[in-house]
């Protein structure tokens, strides 16, 4: 790969980059001025949707399309910051917000002008102590400069900005649940429609954005279009976070632009610089958990928007890799999958709701040594009916839970079955005899 300059990560090694000083001394805040004094905020959505800059959450869908989607005609707008973060294996938002927080607040300028937002919203992930202080300083900065508030730089635009902390719940993560955490309410996704471009936070016209989606705002426009639209692949502009976890020699979050190879960020030298202890690859779930699993002969797989489809992904995800080792076990990886969604379903949908439950409870049965081959047939059955895509829930969730679940039983069915052809004779049959002698023994509710 040709040398690459960082952007988003470039203040990360600064000492004292989270401080306001700091970051207008290398040019912050230059951007969102310009944009502000002298661009209207019809011609900043133009340019947003010019560039190219899809959403970094997860869905990757354009960003200033979605600000299109905004009635004309209204006079009330919110932007909903999305820090929640939860997804396992991701944790780029945690080093922007840590390592330079007033990149963040510069996007949320830029994009506030751009919607004509009134008030911004940064819903935080509760379990982010420490990022939640660093931020909250640096918004009082902000403040403090006359950034925030009334007549920002000398204008008639103004706009409020708060931290919102969440309760610990992945569900928060889809917009609608976000948006009804916000309000004080259950953790619920809504139904839709109505979305909440027309809709959303308290019955607002509403815009939700990732956190590293807005701090690509500012060098949009510092740079140029043409600039953003030279890094990345066809339909996968600009630069992105990647991050690594798993036992290779250099986890970390990691800047590139948007079409390396899941190879490449586990082996290369400016990356995971390959596995610790002699180990191998055995897979690598290359987004985040939700988007299922590569083998170690897929790992040619480019991170982008596009190619990552052609190996049964549900897509890019937030390209938080989890590195498989070869010496795990594939029945716990699966067990482990099966319980957080189990876990963290939110329980509106049946499908969803009962369908992780059984899903962690064959999972943790094939874990235990009692699996079956049509235990893996009945695994590849649950996941496939359930979800947004065969129009059966609200949210994405189910669709989230299904891809990795059923990625991991299909690309690795030989060794599960190997498994279960080597489990001791009567195993299955013990197993289910004390599991049903255990259901049968707990107490019924009412009785004396």
């Amino acid at each position: 790969m040709a040398k690459f300059e960082p952007v988003l990560s470039k203040n990360f090694d600064k000492p004292n980059a989270h401080k306001l000083s700091v970051y207008k001394s290398g040019g912050g805040y230059a951007a969102a001025e310009k944009v502000i004094k002298e661009m209207a905020p019809d011609d900043v959505v133009e340019r947003v949707k010019e560039s190219g800059l899809r959403g970094r959450g997860g869905a990757g869908f354009p960003c200033g399309v979605k600000w299109t989607f905004l009635p004309a005609d209204r006079e009330t707008t919110y932007l909903c910051v999305n820090a929640d973060e939860s997804e396992p294996g991701t944790f780029c938002n945690r080093f922007l917000m840590e390592n330079d927080p007033h990149q963040l607040l510069e996007g949320i300028l830029i994009a506030g002008h751009a919607t004509r937002t009134t008030v911004a919203y940064i819903y935080m992930r509760v379990e982010f102590h420490e990022q939640f202080h660093i931020l909250q300083k640096a918004l009082d900065e902000a403040y403090d400069a006359g950034l925030f508030g009334k007549n920002i730089f000398g204008t008639d635009f103004s706009m409020e900005c708060y931290i919102h902390r969440g309760a610990g719940a992945y569900v928060c993560g889809e917009e609608t649940g976000l948006i009804e955490s916000l309000e004080g309410k259950r953790g619920w996704p809504r139904i839709k429609p109505p979305f909440p471009a027309i809709e959303g936070a308290f019955s607002k016209p509403t815009v939700v954005n990732n956190v590293e989606t807005l701090c690509c705002l500012p060098h949009i426009f510092e740079r140029g279009v043409d600039w953003f639209q030279s890094l990345g692949t066809e339909n996968s502009k600009g630069p992105k976070l990647y991050t690594i976890s798993g036992p290779v020699k250099r986890p970390g979050c990691y800047e590139a632009p948007l079409g390396i190879t899941c190879r490449e960020l586990i082996f290369g030298d400016d990356f995971g610089q390959g596995m610790r202890d002699g180990l191998g690859v055995k897979g690598c779930i290359p987004g985040g958990l939700s988007v299922g699993v590569l083998t170690e002969e897929e790992l040619d797989c480019v991170l982008d928007f596009d190619d990552v489809r052609n190996y049964g992904l549900l897509g890019l995800g937030t390209a938080g890799a989890i590195v498989i080792p070869d010496n795990a076990d594939i029945r716990q990886v699966l067990m482990n999958v099966a319980r957080f969604y189990s876990h963290e379903s939110c329980g509106q949908c049946t499908q969803c709701r009962e369908g992780t439950n059984w899903a962690y409870k064959v999972a943790s049965r094939i874990a235990r040594g009692a699996g079956r081959i049509s235990d893996l047939d009945l695994m590849v059955d649950i996941t496939t009916n359930m979800g947004m895509m065969p129009g059966l829930s609200i949210c994405g969730l189910p669709d989230g839970a299904a891809f990795p679940m059923r990625t991991i039983v299909q690309k690795f069915r030989a060794e599960f079955e190997d498994h279960i052809r080597r489990q001791p004779p009567g195993v299955v049959e013990e197993t289910l005899r004390k599991t049903n002698a255990a259901i049968y023994e707990l107490p019924i509710l009412g009785r004396a």
